[in-house]
């Protein structure tokens, strides 16, 4: 993070707490450079930025001054989720797909959109280096690029975990078509039809589709939405149930965005392997972290090889590309065999495309100026809701990612408000279908990883009104 955006992020944390109220006025720039150590340009594009994210206002001759109407974030939800640690058969496929089928419209603010928008990313660069790449392609690579995947992609994904102080051979990664494949591979290496399954409550809804169509039972754990998993409840599933697998994130979980402390993914991984039970880790957001550095995954803590780590490209760089991969520890053959004899490999041109980017050296110039836009777009989402939903709504604060988990003020169902949004030309994830047993009836999921302009703003004015109406 760069002085100035430290600057801003601190008067921003004041402002939303309440320390710095409407009308305020800001330290004068002579002032801030003494009391901070910085040059007057620092300090200017701090003011800046926050003028942009309209929490501050310029005044001619005066200086500048906390926006008038700005409120701060809604205080955040408290308490972990509460299930009855009992198994659960699933059916949930229908319901999900049902709602998801009708925000699909590109005339729907999306903001119950699984993806971030398209506009984020660098499309035309890419589009240029795989032009670049095809060209280039041995005609061999089709048969070289089987199961496991292109070499060069596999070794620049190899060398990523090495700057993250992990250390992964190349021969451990297996490229598949996204992450969901990579997930659901591991899923099918250690588990069969009958199996219970460790899965976060709140989870995202692909793991219970996942759950579901292998035929498998959930066993929903206690989530809080700060720090994730609650491991005192899961150690009791675990002697309770005899799970043969955990699947969870530990990195901006999709939908609460709660991130573990490291200490607490090493305690996790301690806990699963000393019941020897195999942790399918969805990381898709990892590269996605407002902060310093890449929050670690719990694989960094893994000595048995019993972390299988998944991630992909298409949340951070490439969507549509479909390029994922699966580093399965020592079930990487199993992983492998089962990737040959479903799908065989992912599309040759496309892997060599993201290694010939990777290799330019420009991801990480682009993943600085994604995290600014969805740092800044959080921010402006989170006022907003604070601004225009009544008063006993709660709302996550993710150090990453671009989902909030709002809770609603009891009693409003979460469904109707779907319903009714929709109407309104809103797509809303509702929380029942983060659920397996239907549960989070008052909460909402909301994708910040949209543009912030006038129709998402009218958007959150409109859901605000919904949402009063409904309480």
């Amino acid at each position: 993070m760069k002085r100035y955006e430290a600057l801003a992020k601190e008067i921003a944390e004041s402002i939303g707490s309440g320390v710095l109220r409407p009308g305020d006025r800001l330290p004068s720039v002579r002032q801030a450079c003494a009391s901070r150590g910085v040059s007057p340009s620092t300090v200017f594009q701090a003011y800046y930025l926050l003028e942009a994210q309209r929490l501050v206002e310029a005044r001619e001759r005066s200086g500048y001054y906390v926006a008038a109407g700005v409120r701060g974030r809604p205080p955040e939800p408290e308490a972990a989720s509460a299930p009855d640690g009992g198994t659960v058969a699933l059916e949930v496929s229908d319901r999900v797909f049902e709602i998801l089928e009708s925000t699909r419209a590109r005339d729907v603010v999306p903001l119950g959109s699984a993806f971030p928008s398209p506009l984020l990313f660098p499309l035309q660069r890419l589009a240029r280096v795989s032009a670049s790449a095809v060209q280039q392609l041995d005609p061999w690579s089709t048969v070289d690029d089987l199961t496991p995947g292109n070499e060069a992609l596999r070794r620049q994904i190899a060398l990523r975990y090495l700057a993250d102080g992990m250390h992964v051979r190349v021969d451990e990664i297996v490229i598949t078509n996204g992450a969901m494949e990579a997930l659901n591979l591991c899923l099918s290496a250690v588990a069969r039809p009958g199996d219970a399954v460790l899965i976060e409550s709140p989870t995202f809804y692909a793991a219970l589709q996942a759950l579901e169509r292998i035929g498998l039972e959930a066993i929903e754990v206690p989530t809080h939405p700060r720090e994730g998993m609650a491991l005192e409840a899961l150690e009791r599933a675990i002697l309770r149930h005899r799970p043969k697998a955990c699947w969870l994130m530990t990195n901006f979980q999709n939908p609460l965005g709660s991130s573990m402390p490291e200490a607490k993914k090493a305690a996790l991984v301690e806990i699963l392997s000393r019941h020897g039970i195999p942790l399918i880790e969805d990381d898709v957001y990892g590269e996605l972290y407002f902060g310093e550095q890449r929050p670690r995954p719990a694989k960094a803590f893994d000595t048995q090889g019993l972390v299988m780590h998944c991630a992909s490209f298409s949340k951070c760089l490439a969507p549509g590309y479909r390029v994922g991969w699966a580093v399965p520890g020592r079930y990487t053959q199993a992983v492998a065999r089962l990737k040959l004899t479903t799908t065989l490999s992912a599309p040759a041109p496309t892997q060599a495309a993201l290694a010939a980017y990777l290799e330019k050296g420009s991801f990480d110039k682009h993943l600085r100026r994604l995290r600014r836009t969805l740092a800044l777009q959080q921010t402006a989402f989170a006022q907003a809701v604070g601004e225009h939903f009544p008063a006993g709504t709660r709302a996550t604060r993710p150090a990453g990612g671009y989902f909030l988990w709002v809770e609603l003020p009891r009693g409003t169902d979460a469904l109707q408000v779907h319903q009714q949004a929709l109407a309104s030309g809103i797509s809303v994830a509702p929380g029942p279908i983060f659920s397996a047993t239907r549960a989070f009836t008052d909460c909402l999921r909301l994708n910040y990883g949209h543009a912030w302009d006038a129709r998402t703003e009218q958007a959150l004015v409109t859901l605000g009104r919904i949402v009063a109406r409904l309480r």
